[in-house]
């Protein structure tokens, strides 16, 4: 077992998730967020924004799965139930972000193909579905996986500086907390408030990635058999 190998590649993929995820939602989904009747509206310069924003998302799916997989049989080592349930979470994570996909190449189908008749209601409500597979999956789930059950592995294992991983177990609660506001209403979701309370998950999940990407995982008795050359 390659341990740098396997913290390079992971860090890597932590960094693809920055990469496609703030572009598809801010930049190539922006002209159906920012525009309530986008369906009936004129032009269709956006569309090829939507289509390339649904392929970001898709490589956003292979690298969040990734980087729970690939690290999977360190993360074992320190706790197996953990490790499967880091998988778990950012699968569920990455079911949202597929239900947002299918929403926005729904909204694609439809302003290019439907009759005009209740086309601005029914593209809005598909606005709405993917707002809301966002607010739980990328809202709530990633304080669950990245936060806290990932922190806490990393936190315990000392396979990243602890410091460094207390982010994620001070930005996961946050972020969950933030989601549950949302949903009850109590905060605009997308808004000021929500947004500083991200920010330490997304200064976590960043951090991670470089530092696997520059110093691979710290020295940890849970790596001690690999110096010891008694891997099988």
């Amino acid at each position: 077992m390659d341990i740098r190998r396997i913290a390079t590649f992971t860090g890597w993929l932590w960094i693809i998730t920055f990469v496609t995820s703030i572009p598809a939602r801010f930049i190539f989904y922006a002209p159906v967020l920012d525009e309530p009747n986008y369906v009936t509206g004129a032009g269709d310069l956006a569309l090829a924004a939507l289509a390339t924003g649904a392929v970001f998302e898709l490589i956003l799916i292979i690298a969040n799965v990734g980087t729970a997989v690939v690290p999977y049989s360190v993360h074992k080592r320190y706790s197996e139930v953990g490790a499967i349930a880091y998988v778990s979470a950012r699968i569920v994570e990455c079911i949202f972000i597929a239900i947002g996909i299918v929403c926005m190449l729904a909204i694609v189908t439809l302003r290019q193909d439907a009759p005009s008749g209740a086309t601005a209601a029914l593209g809005q409500g598909i606005e709405a579905i993917y707002e809301w597979s966002f607010r739980i999956g990328p809202g709530f789930f990633v304080g669950v996986g990245n936060g806290l059950i990932l922190g806490f592995m990393m936190f315990k294992s000392g396979l990243v500086p602890r410091r460094m991983a207390m982010l994620g177990l001070i930005g996961g609660p946050l972020i969950c907390l933030a989601g549950v506001l949302v949903i009850f209403d109590v905060i605009e979701a997308g808004g000021p408030i929500q947004g500083v309370m991200t920010i330490p998950e997304a200064l976590w999940e960043l951090s991670l990635g470089v530092y696997l990407v520059a110093k691979g995982f710290r020295p940890s008795p849970i790596l001690a058999e690999d110096r010891l050359g008694t891997v099988t």
